[in-house]
């Protein structure tokens, strides 16, 4: 196979995981998130660009301390080198796609809870090893 192709909507809305890595290519990566209400991704720097679209939910996202609400159909392009953070202030679960340039997780990751990934952070970085490797 080369490359990849899924309802994204379909798929961001159905996903319960904290984190689901769906397709890793050489420079980018397609990564779905869930955020139960209260919930946040954590404050993070990241050494590469990331995309981020909210498909539903809402909440706010803070960018070098500049804080911006979001909702359902917002985009969010963090560069390089900022610290960001979102955070769902909603009732109900906030669901999240993103593409991170390069890959920033193992291919196929799938963390269920923020704890999983939090508990699997250390080992949890790109290894080279992309979803059509085989």
């Amino acid at each position: 196979m080369k490359g990849y192709v899924v309802n994204i909507e379909a798929e961001t809305l159905e996903n319960a995981n904290f984190r689901k890595v769906l397709y890793t290519a050489k420079n980018s990566q397609l990564v779905l998130m869930s955020l139960a209400p209260g919930e946040e991704i954590g404050e993070e720097i990241h050494q590469l660009d990331q995309f981020i679209r909210i498909e539903g939910g809402s909440g706010k996202t803070v960018l070098n301390g500049v804080r911006h609400p979001i909702s359902d159909g917002w985009a969010i392009v963090v560069p390089q080198g900022t610290k960001h953070n979102v955070i769902n202030t909603g009732t109900e679960p906030m669901k999240i796609y993103t593409v991170y340039s390069p890959p920033n997780h193992i291919d196929g990751t799938i963390h269920v809870t923020k704890a999983d990934a939090v508990e699997d952070e250390e080992h949890d970085h790109f290894d080279g090893v992309t979803s059509e490797a085989v």
